[in-house]
């Protein structure tokens, strides 16, 4: 018999709707948590029918099995935060907030009240009742047109969910973060108020209307983060770079627009070892073959960046690259993650423009590499380093260097498989090669090679 080894994750509580499509309430809130290394807990105040397309009916449950559910988890529990959602009607709120008053822990209060078609979901008695819930929270959720239901005031843009949420502070909240998804322009900025001051967290807006269930995600998120014991403005910040990537990556399931991508971030982590593997495998393939012709002076690296990468460290390339050698190439050392900054710059900013692209190589360019470009299966883009606007910097060399190469192009024309970069001063020229996956990577390279061999 083997000896048990349990853990003791921080517990969380959720108190909302289910959502039988999976996407929102109930379903999403215990998702997110358990992505976040948290025990969920639950308490279900609604039944809904719906699906990715939208919700067919639903059903309120009776406050005592309401108050039933939060004496049973308080009874077992130590909770450590505590998120609401879907509240319904003004006897749920009045419910909800009267059973958490005994519960010490810090209490997200996200007040669904308002649908994405602008519909009110509550009835203004319930809303009135929203009162005591706000007063009690340590941070309250609201999105711009919930922040207008609780405060009166027209929030249009960064500066009017300031006041809003210095109105909700006033009203009694710890603190209050009026989200800006629902305003429009490129960049999603949510607005943190508290009387510490006041913080904006800025995203690039993902276009795609697969959100929903991004408002219970984000405040679960949010929660779990509390529950480990992160300040606020930490927890806040965790919470929207993860929304952003689980919006990003979003869940292409159903007829409708989709959902949010509840435990991308898992995933991505699932991920960083097999992509090791794939990047040590192409490094294999180029030694046995002999990759010296296109080996340029500054050496060569792969990199390979997992399916839902943002940042370097979740690249993974060879430390020191690969050079050439008397008997044919050899990679300095290993394979590790976050092992290289161009390279990996350059192929995360070509992911902008086409996320399927997971692998890039960079080789020499010449007059003989120019010729040989012609041989590969796709089109070739290029830019010009003297025309940058900040050259100064390698980094932003890269990402603007790709954005040049692949920003331009329809979205009905075929993504480059190589990009060429005609140098500048103090700076080699390159071209790099993009692909899919490592088998492609592996034969592009090799019929580039192929037709440079033959050149010569």
């Amino acid at each position: 018999m083997r000896r048990p080894a349990p853990v003791s994750p921080p517990v969380a509580l959720t108190v909302a709707g289910s959502d039988s499509g999976g996407g929102a309430g109930i379903q999403a809130d215990l998702k997110t948590m358990e992505a976040h290394g948290v025990f969920g807990t639950s308490v279900v105040t609604a039944v809904t029918a719906q699906n990715t397309r939208g919700v067919e009916s639903s059903h309120v449950l009776p406050t005592e099995e309401i108050e039933a559910q939060l004496d049973a988890v308080r009874d077992d529990f130590a909770v450590a935060a505590v998120k609401t959602g879907m509240l319904a009607t003004a006897d749920v709120v009045r419910t909800v907030a009267d059973g958490l008053a005994a519960v010490d822990a810090p209490l997200v209060v996200d007040p669904v009240m308002v649908a994405t078609s602008g519909d009110r979901l509550l009835s203004p008695d319930a809303e009135l009742a929203y009162e005591d819930l706000v007063a009690a929270a340590t941070l309250v959720t609201p999105n711009a047109d919930e922040a207008d239901v609780l405060t009166g005031l027209d929030v249009t843009d960064a500066a009017s969910a300031e006041a809003a949420g210095e109105r909700l502070v006033e009203l009694g909240a710890d603190a209050a973060l009026v989200k800006g998804g629902h305003l429009g322009g490129d960049r999603v900025v949510d607005v943190l108020v508290s009387d510490e001051g006041v913080h904006r967290f800025e995203h690039s807006r993902v276009d795609t209307d697969a959100t929903h269930g991004s408002g219970c995600t984000l405040s679960s998120a949010i929660a779990a983060r509390l529950a480990h014991g992160d300040d606020l403005v930490s927890a806040v910040e965790r919470g929207t770079d993860f929304l952003q990537r689980a919006v990003r990556y979003n869940l292409d399931v159903g007829d409708g627009p989709g959902a949010v991508h509840h435990l991308v971030g898992l995933r991505e982590e699932a991920d960083r070892h097999r992509v090791v593997e794939d990047v040590a495998s192409v490094v294999e393939r180029f030694v046995a073959r002999d990759v010296s012709a296109l080996v340029p002076e500054v050496g060569m690296n792969v990199v390979g960046a997992t399916p839902a990468a943002e940042a370097v460290d979740e690249t993974a390339a060879v430390e020191g690259r690969i050079t050439r050698t008397l008997s044919g190439v050899n990679p300095n050392r290993g394979v590790r993650l976050g092992a290289s900054s161009h390279v990996a710059r350059f192929l995360l900013a070509a992911r902008e423009s086409d996320p399927a692209l997971r692998f890039a190589v960079n080789c020499r360019f010449a007059d003989d590499v120019e010729t040989a470009l012609s041989a590969l299966d796709g089109p070739v883009a290029e830019y010009d380093r003297s025309v940058e606007p900040e050259s100064d910097e390698e980094g932003n060399t890269m990402g603007w260097g790709a954005r040049q190469a692949f920003g331009t192009r329809d979205a009905d024309e075929p993504t480059p498989v190589a990009v060429v970069d005609r140098g500048a001063v103090g700076k080699e020229r390159i071209v790099k090669l993009v692909a899919r996956d490592p088998a492609e990577l592996v034969e592009r390279t090799f019929t580039l090679l192929d037709a440079v061999e033959n050149e010569s």
